[in-house]
């Protein structure tokens, strides 16, 4: 008896519906830290010589001003995707000076929480509103966990896609095009959910951290020497509850089984105060400390793995525009910067996710129940923590599995979509990285966890002195050879233009900063009554 997944593909190999596969886009943003020749957090202000942060559509500061993200335009195939992000590093390195752009997901040694700088974007309403979140963001969580950097992987399928899904299934709630496609991407979210914790065995390299990372906070990480802690059999640190969590948040399950429940679990989140940081206010000697006293300031603040997207237009905040015109494309989060890559992620990889996205989106997603929400939860926490522990049990639908065991299962169940995207290409890209990910299963010593501990190993066990070396590496494959002469006069007139952009704002009448946040505060978000069946 055919499955979902094996009628879907079937379709989708079709001659007449093969176009509507290769037309989806991939977008990535690379955060990463700009540190001195010595491995220090820099002192100095986001570089003029790169463009207003502001207003920069590809180099741009995440939350710290030190904390560079690279966003590249969104392109067919991940390779192109990839080409484009190297470029804008070699661009970035020819503006640098003498700073590094740091290797790690995990920051360097970091200073007294006084001297890291939090993001600056001027003095207009809009760049106040940014800095003023992040102050929020530092008061809630800690400016240390704002240097915490990552990749985050942009995904959408061609439109015409999830139409032709429509038509040939049946449709028994009669939804129309928008709604149809805004429910198949949550049902991709369900499942990414469900299977996700096989990215963090297969890619995290975050098994070690700076021992003054966590600021006197209680752990229960290993020393593996003087300036460095890690867990002997952790996939990423980064992404477990070490990362951006507190009280706050910890009730806050957003569950992805329709969109309207979606949203209206993050419309209560940003309007529903939180008694420790009502305490604290919004002010303090008249200078805003926080955007509200709210669970979260702004919906953004949500640390998702994966979240459901759409462009915003000017002055529209990213619920209102998934209320208004459906989910475009998704975002999956939880991907470490990959140390070995100067890029911070492999094409293989790149390939890997395709197929594995994919395969979310096209397999059988039936809704999520709290219960099942948590043992979600727990394999992905496991995971990260304990991911190459020999003989590692995860919860699987029918009772304890072996990782190794669910992880070969899981491939097998991707490899016909991987063929598919294949053919398309007339190669075998997405089969052999799909190999390459079986070994990493068999043999936990070929995971990128497992060979950054070997690396530290012949750095002395010293998590600083390994990202300064990969720093460096990645340095001197960036500077060996310039930007193209075309690359630099496209992001000079991005540059230039950006600047511009952000002083004609702070040179535009504007309402009081008071006003603009109430008014910001106030703005409509999605009323609608969450309804999932």
């Amino acid at each position: 008896m055919p499955t979902l997944l094996t009628r879907r593909l079937a379709l989708l190999a079709d001659e007449k519906h093969r176009a509507v596969l290769a037309g989806g886009l991939r977008g990535i943003e690379r955060e990463t830290l700009r540190v001195d020749g010595a491995g220090q957090l820099a002192r100095t202000r986001h570089p003029v010589a790169l463009g207003a942060a502001l207003t920069h559509p590809q180099i741009t500061t995440d939350y710290a001003e030190t904390l560079l993200e690279f966003i590249t335009p969104a392109q067919s195939d991940i390779a192109t995707t990839i080409a484009s992000l190297d470029s804008i590093h070699r661009y970035a390195y020819s503006k640098l000076g003498d700073e590094l752009l740091w290797s790690q997901s995990m920051p360097c040694a970091l200073p007294a929480e006084e001297d890291i700088e939090i993001a600056w974007y001027g003095t207009s309403n809009l760049g106040t509103l940014k800095h003023v979140y992040r102050r929020g963001l530092a008061l809630r969580y800690g400016k240390a966990m704002q240097c915490i950097a990552g990749i985050h992987y942009n995904y959408s399928l061609d439109e015409r896609l999830w139409r032709v899904l429509a038509e040939n299934e049946p449709n028994p709630k009669q939804l129309g095009a928008k709604a149809y496609q805004s429910e198949a991407y949550l049902a991709t979210i369900r499942n990414f959910r469900r299977y996700s914790w096989l990215l963090m065995y297969l890619f995290g390299a975050s098994p070690a951290l700076s021992a003054g990372f966590l600021r006197g906070r209680p752990h229960q990480l290993e020393q593996l020497s003087d300036d460095t802690l890690y867990l002997p059999y952790a996939t990423s640190l980064r992404m477990s509850d070490l990362g951006y969590q507190n009280d706050a948040q910890s009730g806050l399950r957003p569950h992805e089984n329709c969109l309207d429940s979606y949203v209206a679990a993050l419309t209560r989140a940003v309007n529903q105060p939180y008694a420790p940081y009502a305490e604290l206010g919004t002010k303090r000697d008249g200078e805003w400390i926080q955007l509200s006293t709210n669970v979260l300031q702004i919906e953004n603040e949500y640390y998702a793995t994966i979240r459901p997207k759409r462009v915003i237009q000017t002055g529209e905040r990213p619920i209102q525009a998934l209320c208004a015109r459906g989910v475009q494309y998704i975002e999956v989060r939880c991907m470490d910067v990959d140390p070995f890559e100067p890029v911070g992620i492999s094409v293989a990889a790149g390939r890997l996710l395709d197929a594995f996205l994919l395969f979310c989106a096209l397999e059988e997603s039936p809704a999520i129940t709290p219960e099942e929400g948590a043992r979600h939860t727990a394999n992905f926490a496991r995971t990260v923590k304990e991911g190459r522990r020999p003989g590692l049990l995860l919860d699987g639908d029918h009772g304890p599995v072996a990782l190794a065991q669910w992880g070969e299962e899981l491939l097998d169940r991707i490899r016909p979509a991987a063929e598919l995207l294949d053919s398309l290409r007339g190669d075998t890209a997405h089969a052999d990285s799909l190999r390459a990910q079986a070994a990493k299963l068999a043999d936990p010593s070929l995971t990128p966890s497992a060979q950054v501990l070997v690396a530290l190993r012949e750095h002395g066990n010293s998590f600083a002195a390994f990202g300064l070396a990969q720093s460096e590496q990645h340095a001197a494959y960036f500077r060996q050879a310039a930007p193209g002469a075309a690359e630099t006069a496209a992001l000079d007139a991005m540059g230039a233009a950006s600047l511009a952009e952000q002083a004609a704002m702070e040179a535009a009448p504007r309402i009081a900063f008071d006003d603009y946040v109430a008014a910001y505060r106030n703005s409509n978000l999605c009323h609608s009554t969450p309804g999932c069946d």
